[in-house]
Protein backbone atom coordinates (compact mmCIF):
# COMPACT_ATOMS: atom_id res chain seq x y z
CA UNK A 1 0.00 0.00 0.00
CA UNK A 2 3.46 2.06 -0.23
CA UNK A 3 4.89 1.03 -3.21
CA UNK A 4 3.80 0.00 -6.87
CA UNK A 5 5.85 -3.76 -6.69
CA UNK A 6 3.40 -6.39 -8.00
CA UNK A 7 4.18 -9.57 -5.75
CA UNK A 8 4.29 -11.74 -9.09
CA UNK A 9 7.72 -9.34 -10.06
CA UNK A 10 9.07 -9.27 -6.56
CA UNK A 11 9.12 -13.10 -6.31
CA UNK A 12 10.49 -13.53 -9.66
CA UNK A 13 13.32 -10.80 -9.20
CA UNK A 14 14.08 -11.94 -5.79
CA UNK A 15 14.60 -15.16 -7.00
CA UNK A 16 16.66 -14.29 -9.93
CA UNK A 17 18.98 -12.90 -7.07
CA UNK A 18 19.22 -15.65 -5.38
CA UNK A 19 17.59 -14.34 -2.14
CA UNK A 20 16.07 -16.96 0.18
CA UNK A 21 13.26 -14.56 1.46
CA UNK A 22 11.69 -11.98 1.16
CA UNK A 23 8.51 -9.68 3.29
CA UNK A 24 5.71 -7.80 2.80
CA UNK A 25 5.26 -5.31 5.04
CA UNK A 26 2.26 -2.96 4.23
CA UNK A 27 1.10 -0.43 6.32
CA UNK A 28 -1.78 -1.64 8.49
CA UNK A 29 -3.26 -4.36 6.60
CA UNK A 30 -2.71 -7.45 5.08
CA UNK A 31 -4.30 -7.82 2.21
CA UNK A 32 -1.65 -8.69 -0.01
CA UNK A 33 -0.33 -11.62 1.78
CA UNK A 34 -2.34 -14.37 -0.01
CA UNK A 35 -1.10 -13.42 -3.29
CA UNK A 36 2.11 -12.38 -2.00
CA UNK A 37 2.44 -16.25 -0.56
CA UNK A 38 1.27 -17.56 -3.66
CA UNK A 39 3.64 -15.82 -5.87
CA UNK A 40 6.52 -16.49 -3.44
CA UNK A 41 6.14 -20.09 -3.53
CA UNK A 42 5.84 -20.45 -7.03
CA UNK A 43 9.60 -19.06 -7.47
CA UNK A 44 10.76 -20.96 -4.54
CA UNK A 45 11.17 -18.17 -2.01
CA UNK A 46 10.67 -17.93 1.55
CA UNK A 47 7.34 -15.68 2.06
CA UNK A 48 8.16 -13.62 5.26
CA UNK A 49 4.61 -12.46 6.70
CA UNK A 50 4.16 -9.27 8.32
CA UNK A 51 2.56 -5.52 9.08
CA UNK A 52 3.85 -2.17 9.50
CA UNK A 53 1.41 -1.44 12.31
CA UNK A 54 0.29 2.10 13.78
CA UNK A 55 0.71 2.23 17.71
CA UNK A 56 -0.82 4.84 19.45
CA UNK A 57 0.35 4.53 23.06
CA UNK A 58 -2.33 5.80 24.54
CA UNK A 59 -4.85 3.31 23.49
CA UNK A 60 -6.60 1.69 20.19
CA UNK A 61 -9.47 3.43 20.73
CA UNK A 62 -9.01 7.12 21.82
CA UNK A 63 -10.49 9.09 19.55
CA UNK A 64 -8.79 12.76 19.27
CA UNK A 65 -6.66 14.30 17.11
CA UNK A 66 -4.00 14.01 20.14
CA UNK A 67 -2.74 10.80 19.28
CA UNK A 68 0.53 9.11 17.70
CA UNK A 69 0.12 6.92 15.29
CA UNK A 70 4.12 5.65 15.71
CA UNK A 71 4.87 2.87 13.10
CA UNK A 72 6.46 -0.46 14.17
CA UNK A 73 7.54 -3.52 11.84
CA UNK A 74 5.57 -6.56 12.61
CA UNK A 75 6.65 -10.16 11.01
CA UNK A 76 5.12 -13.29 11.88
CA UNK A 77 7.83 -16.26 13.47
CA UNK A 78 5.32 -19.31 12.97
CA UNK A 79 2.08 -20.05 12.14
CA UNK A 80 1.07 -18.80 15.90
CA UNK A 81 2.37 -15.30 15.19
CA UNK A 82 0.80 -15.34 11.74
CA UNK A 83 -2.73 -15.62 13.61
CA UNK A 84 -1.61 -13.11 16.08
CA UNK A 85 -0.33 -10.80 13.35
CA UNK A 86 -3.95 -11.42 11.98
CA UNK A 87 -5.78 -10.61 14.95
CA UNK A 88 -3.61 -7.64 15.60
CA UNK A 89 -4.72 -6.09 12.30
CA UNK A 90 -8.26 -6.98 11.91
CA UNK A 91 -8.30 -5.43 15.83
CA UNK A 92 -6.68 -1.97 14.89
CA UNK A 93 -8.82 -1.83 11.94
CA UNK A 94 -12.10 -2.50 13.76
CA UNK A 95 -11.96 -1.46 17.13
CA UNK A 96 -8.80 0.92 16.46
CA UNK A 97 -9.81 2.70 13.42
CA UNK A 98 -9.94 6.22 13.80
CA UNK A 99 -8.00 7.77 10.52
CA UNK A 100 -5.46 5.04 10.61
CA UNK A 101 -5.83 1.52 11.76
CA UNK A 102 -3.98 1.51 15.28
CA UNK A 103 -2.90 -1.06 17.95
CA UNK A 104 -1.73 -0.37 21.53
CA UNK A 105 0.64 -1.61 24.02
CA UNK A 106 -2.21 -3.96 25.30
CA UNK A 107 -2.78 -5.21 22.00
CA UNK A 108 0.45 -6.21 21.50
CA UNK A 109 1.12 -8.15 24.77
CA UNK A 110 -2.15 -9.92 24.05
CA UNK A 111 -1.39 -10.98 20.62
CA UNK A 112 2.55 -10.59 20.48
CA UNK A 113 3.30 -14.39 20.30
CA UNK A 114 5.47 -15.50 17.45
CA UNK A 115 6.32 -12.14 16.38
CA UNK A 116 9.50 -10.17 15.73
CA UNK A 117 9.61 -6.52 15.59
CA UNK A 118 11.52 -3.76 14.69
CA UNK A 119 12.02 -0.25 15.45
CA UNK A 120 10.66 0.52 11.83
CA UNK A 121 11.65 3.95 10.42
CA UNK A 122 11.79 7.87 11.58
CA UNK A 123 7.99 7.01 12.06
CA UNK A 124 8.78 4.22 14.61
CA UNK A 125 8.41 5.51 18.48
CA UNK A 126 12.30 4.84 18.95
CA UNK A 127 13.38 7.23 15.95
CA UNK A 128 11.19 9.66 16.65
CA UNK A 129 12.63 9.48 20.68
CA UNK A 130 15.92 10.12 19.01
CA UNK A 131 14.96 12.93 16.93
CA UNK A 132 13.51 14.56 20.07
CA UNK A 133 17.11 14.49 21.99
CA UNK A 134 15.96 11.86 23.98
CA UNK A 135 18.00 8.56 23.76
CA UNK A 136 17.69 7.68 27.24
CA UNK A 137 13.82 7.50 27.08
CA UNK A 138 14.41 5.93 23.27
CA UNK A 139 16.46 2.81 25.28
CA UNK A 140 13.90 2.73 27.38
CA UNK A 141 11.30 2.24 24.66
CA UNK A 142 13.45 -0.23 22.53
CA UNK A 143 13.80 -2.25 25.85
CA UNK A 144 10.13 -2.03 26.73
CA UNK A 145 9.05 -3.36 23.00
CA UNK A 146 12.06 -6.72 23.71
CA UNK A 147 9.88 -7.22 27.02
CA UNK A 148 6.55 -7.23 25.29
CA UNK A 149 7.69 -9.64 22.37
CA UNK A 150 10.42 -11.64 24.30
CA UNK A 151 14.19 -12.14 24.04
CA UNK A 152 15.55 -11.89 21.30
CA UNK A 153 12.35 -10.67 19.04
CA UNK A 154 12.94 -7.02 18.89
CA UNK A 155 15.53 -5.17 16.42
CA UNK A 156 16.59 -1.78 15.86
CA UNK A 157 16.65 -0.90 12.48
CA UNK A 158 19.15 1.28 10.70
CA UNK A 159 17.96 2.61 6.94
CA UNK A 160 20.32 4.75 4.67
CA UNK A 161 18.27 6.57 2.49
CA UNK A 162 18.98 10.63 1.62
CA UNK A 163 17.11 11.96 4.33
CA UNK A 164 19.00 13.94 7.22
CA UNK A 165 17.16 13.22 9.95
CA UNK A 166 17.68 9.47 9.15
CA UNK A 167 21.44 10.25 9.56
CA UNK A 168 20.82 11.83 12.81
CA UNK A 169 18.58 9.02 13.56
CA UNK A 170 20.79 6.44 12.88
CA UNK A 171 23.58 7.20 14.95
CA UNK A 172 21.46 7.58 17.86
CA UNK A 173 19.79 4.48 16.98
CA UNK A 174 23.79 2.74 16.92
CA UNK A 175 24.55 3.81 20.38
CA UNK A 176 21.25 2.42 21.84
CA UNK A 177 22.14 -0.72 20.13
CA UNK A 178 25.77 -1.10 22.21
CA UNK A 179 24.45 0.44 25.36
CA UNK A 180 21.22 -2.32 25.55
CA UNK A 181 22.87 -5.24 23.52
CA UNK A 182 19.44 -5.36 21.46
CA UNK A 183 20.27 -6.28 17.99
CA UNK A 184 20.97 -4.07 14.98
CA UNK A 185 19.34 -4.43 11.60
CA UNK A 186 19.86 -2.60 8.27
CA UNK A 187 16.62 -2.00 6.16
CA UNK A 188 15.18 0.05 3.61
CA UNK A 189 12.00 0.57 2.10
CA UNK A 190 11.44 -0.83 -0.93
CA UNK A 191 8.88 1.45 -2.67
CA UNK A 192 10.27 0.18 -6.95
CA UNK A 193 11.71 -3.04 -7.44
CA UNK A 194 14.82 -1.55 -9.43
CA UNK A 195 16.05 1.83 -9.61
CA UNK A 196 15.17 2.82 -12.91
CA UNK A 197 11.55 2.77 -11.77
Amino acid sequence: LDGAIRCSDLAKQVAEWGSPGVALTDHGAMYGVVDFYQKCKSQEVKPIIGCEVYLDPRGHQIRDKKGQNHHLLLLAKDNGGYQNLVKLVSKANTDGFFYKPRIDYDLLSTYGEGLIGSSACLAGEVASLVLQGDEEAAAKKALFYEEILGKGNFYLEVMHNSLPEQARANKGIIRIARETGLPLIATNDAHYLRKED
